[in-house]
C-alpha cells in the first residue's frame, strides 16, 4: 500500500520493519509505543490516533461498532487476519473462536492495552470452576498475545508468567468391552449407531474426521483421510466385518454417517446424535471414549508407539505411550511369567536328572 507522504500528526512516529513493512506508532518521548493502524488516511486511523491522544482510557464500546480501534475484538480481527492464525486446522479455529467471543462479552470488548498480568490472571481464575475450560482460555490467549508482541500491537505479553490451573483428570472416560458389547444389543447391524459405533472403534478417528469419512477415502478395503486437527494422514485396512457393516447401512455419497434428514453430520451435531444414542443404550459415554478403547485394545495387542502414532494422528510419543507404558506392563509381565515358569520346570527336570544320576 502506498501510503500518503503528508506531515505525521504530533507524536507520530513512522518506522519501516526489515520486511519493508511501514508501521505508525504514538508515542511521547520515551514512552510506551502504542501501534496505529496501518492506513494513515482511515477512519481507524484517526479514531485510535484520538484515543491515544486521550491518554489510552478504558472506554465502553457502543453497540453496533465491534471492531473499534484498541478494543480487544479490533485486535483479534488483525490475528485471525494474520498468517499464524491461517496455519491452524479449522478445529482449532473453531475452538479459539468461540473463547474470543466469551472473552470479549466478559470484557465488555476492553481495550487490549489495558489487559495486563494481573487481569488475565483474574480472568484465568474466575474460569476455575472449570479448569479444563480456563486453560483453554489461557492457551488461546497466549497464541493471541504472543503474536501481537512479535507483530508490536504490544510491549508486553500480559499472559507471561500466568500459570495454567492444576488440576486431576482422566479426560473422557474410555468404553470398556461390556459397554460395546451392551450397545451392540441396543443397535443392532443395519442401524445408523451401529455403524458410526464401529467407524469409531476401527478407524479411532475424532467426531470431526468420522464425520467427514466416506466412499471418496477408500481405495479397495484402505482407508485414508487428512485430518482436520493436527492435519496428518491417516491410512487403516478396513475388516471385512466393517465393511459388511457399510454395505447394509443407509449411507451418503460423500459420507458413510448422514443424519435422520439424510444429510451429513456437522462435528458438534453428530456428538450430539451419538451421545442420545449411547443414552438409549444406557451407557454414559462419548464418541472420544471410543477412540481411548480403540488405542487401548492397539497398545494390548501389541502396537508399538510409532504404530499408534501413525494410526490416531499423534504428533508426539506421550499420547501413544499413555496407552503402550500400562499395556507393555502387562504384556511384559505375563511374557516374563512364562520365562519363569519354563525356567523352575527345566530346573526342576533338571535336578531330578543330577540326582538320578547320582543313585
Amino acid at each position: 500500500m502506498i501510503q500518503n507522504k503528508r506531515k505525521l500528526p504530533l507524536h507520530v512516529v513512522r518506522e519501516v520493519s526489515r520486511h519493508g513493512k511501514i508501521k505508525y506508532f504514538y508515542r511521547i518521548g520515551k514512552g510506551v509505543r502504542v501501534r496505529l493502524p496501518d492506513d494513515i488516511n482511515s477512519r481507524d486511523f484517526k479514531a485510535a490516533y484520538k484515543q491515544a491522544v486521550a491518554g489510552y482510557k478504558l472506554i465502553e464500546v457502543p453497540r453496533g461498532i465491534p471492531t473499534q480501534p484498541y478494543s480487544l475484538r479490533w485486535l483479534i480481527d488483525r490475528y485471525r487476519e494474520s498468517s499464524t492464525w491461517k496455519a491452524f486446522s479449522k478445529a482449532t479455529q473453531r475452538q479459539r473462536e468461540n473463547i474470543f467471543i466469551e472473552a470479549i462479552k466478559r470484557s465488555n470488548n476492553a481495550r487490549y492495552t489495558t489487559i495486563d498480568r494481573r487481569s488475565m490472571a483474574m480472568a484465568v481464575e474466575a474460569r476455575s470452576d472449570t479448569p479444563a475450560q480456563a486453560n483453554h482460555f489461557l492457551k488461546a490467549m497466549r497464541g493471541l498475545f504472543s503474536w501481537a508482541l512479535q507483530n508490536d500491537y504490544v510491549a508486553i505479553d500480559p499472559t507471561a508468567g500466568v500459570l495454567p490451573l492444576k488440576y486431576k483428570s482422566d479426560g473422557f472416560a474410555p468404553w470398556t468391552m461390556d459397554d460395546l458389547l451392551q450397545f451392540y444389543d441396543r443397535w443392532p447391524v443395519g442401524t445408523k449407531a451401529r455403524l458410526a459405533v464401529e467407524l469409531l472403534l476401527h478407524t479411532g478417528l475424532r467426531r470431526s474426521d468420522v464425520v467427514q469419512a466416506g466412499q471418496q477415502h477408500m481405495r479397495g478395503n484402505i482407508f485414508s483421510i487428512k485430518t482436520q486437527k493436527t492435519g496428518s494422514q491417516i491410512t487403516v485396512e478396513f475388516p471385512k466385518a466393517l465393511i459388511d457393516v457399510i454395505s447394509v447401512t443407509e449411507t451418503g455419497p460423500n459420507s458413510f454417517l448422514i443424519s435422520e434428514s439424510g444429510k451429513p453430520f456437522e462435528t458438534a451435531s453428530f456428538g450430539n446424535w451419538f451421545r442420545d444414542r449411547c443414552n438409549d443404550a444406557k451407557i454414559n459415554k462419548s464418541a472420544h471414549g471410543l477412540r481411548k478403547l480403540s488405542a487401548t485394545l492397539a497398545a494390548e495387542a501389541g502396537a508399538a508407539t510409532h504404530e499408534l502414532m501413525a494410526q490416531y494422528g499423534w504428533s508426539n510419543v506421550k499420547q501413544a505411550e499413555l496407552y503402550t507404558k500400562g499395556a507393555d506392563r502387562v504384556r511384559l509381565g505375563i511374557k516374563n511369567s512364562k520365562r519363569v515358569a519354563d525356567q523352575i520346570e527345566s530346573e526342576i527336570i533338571r535336578t531330578r536328572n543330577e540326582k538320578a544320576k547320582k543313585n
